[in-house]
């Protein structure tokens, strides 16, 4: 055999023999094994973890709460979420902006949520190829997981995710949603701030993007800002500085900025981490950071209590589903009829 297929037939072997280590020892994790794993910052140990919680099983419920309970957040992290249209450049700045960060000495974890498959339910996971740089730094942790069909474009358990980082000791999470929409929001609920990707040349100055995404923008960032597309992209500030004027101020009381940003060049990188440091000062001093923890905290709280009732009654599927679902498939039921019913049902074991 020449060297060079020995070579790749070793190196194969061995690829081999760590997957299957890892999916062994996978098998012995303990909620207490497993949350000191991940407080010691055991990187694989937490995407065992982030894996523990992404699960909808009723049976996984106990072992998922002793979890989150053994590997508690300290609260202490800077969380900020992207969105915006598709093709904007999201993972290309986050990488860009998260590689400047573990530079400055902070350890940086992505949660790079990626459309999913209706038929598996897994993920495109392109953002871990796309983040090739920042994804070898040991100081780093980039998570692709699927969206599945939550509303929000985050995964069901994005902020269980965000505190089993805080408790590995990352201080800068980056949250980066599918793409940009009404229900895209709720990545607002779960980060410190928000900020809306836009590019310039992209047809209309105000790209379709729902108003109700850009009132909880903290900041906006044109980006790509490089060129010959400078000239439309400011235009597109422009236009954006336009229709923040008739928008209501953000809750946080602090007005919302447009920078324009190349991650080719590095060129408005360090304004936009100056501007927010600045605003975490602002909103700390101000009370504002704590209010909104407070509050994310509330709505988790009711967002798994929703989640968690669905998943529990449609577990417990029976004859009487099949029934209503004959009855809809012919015709002689509404679907909402039937679910109202169905609903309404006791829980049978």
């Amino acid at each position: 055999m020449p060297s060079n297929a020995s070579s790749k037939h070793r190196a194969r072997k061995r690829a081999r023999e760590a997957a299957r280590s890892l999916i062994q020892s996978a098998h012995a994790w303990t909620p207490e094994s497993l949350a000191h794993a991940v407080c010691e910052g055991q990187r694989e140990a937490l995407a065992q973890a982030i894996t523990w919680v992404e699960s909808a099983h009723p049976d996984h419920q106990d072992r998922i709460e002793s979890l989150l309970h053994l590997a508690p957040s300290q609260g202490r992290s800077l969380r900020i979420g992207f969105t915006g249209i598709p093709g904007a450049g999201k993972s290309t700045l986050i990488e860009r902006f998260g590689l400047d960060a573990v530079n400055r000495g902070a350890r940086v974890a992505v949660l790079a949520v990626d459309p999913s498959s209706r038929r598996t339910q897994g993920a495109l996971l392109g953002d871990k190829t796309r983040m090739h740089e920042l994804s070898k730094h040991p100081n780093a942790f980039v998570r692709p997981s699927a969206a599945s069909s939550t509303l929000g474009g985050v995964a069901r358990s994005t902020s269980e995710a965000i505190q089993l980082c805080e408790a590995a000791g990352y201080d800068l999470i980056l949250v980066e949603t599918v793409g940009v929409g009404q229900s895209e929001v709720t990545v607002r609920s779960m980060v410190d701030m928000f900020v809306l990707m836009l590019i310039g040349g992209a047809g209309d100055d105000v790209q379709g993007i729902k108003r109700g995404v850009v009132e909880m923008a903290d900041l906006i960032v044109v980006h790509k800002a490089e060129s010959d597309r400078m000239a439309s992209c400011r235009t597109t500030a422009s236009a954006y500085r336009q229709a923040l004027h008739v928008l209501p101020q953000p809750p946080s009381g602090s007005d919302t900025e447009i920078f324009m940003v190349s991650s080719m060049t590095g060129e408005g990188h360090p304004e936009l981490w100056q501007h927010i440091e600045a605003l975490r000062q602002t909103w700390t001093e101000s009370g504002w950071w704590q209010t909104q923890r407070q509050q994310q905290r509330l709505e988790a709280m009711d967002r798994h209590a929703r989640q968690l009732l669905i998943e529990s009654h449609m577990h417990h599927k029976s004859e009487d589903w099949q029934k209503l679902e004959a009855e809809v498939q012919r015709g002689h039921a509404s679907p909402f009829a039937s679910a109202r019913q169905w609903v309404h049902l006791p829980l049978r074991p």
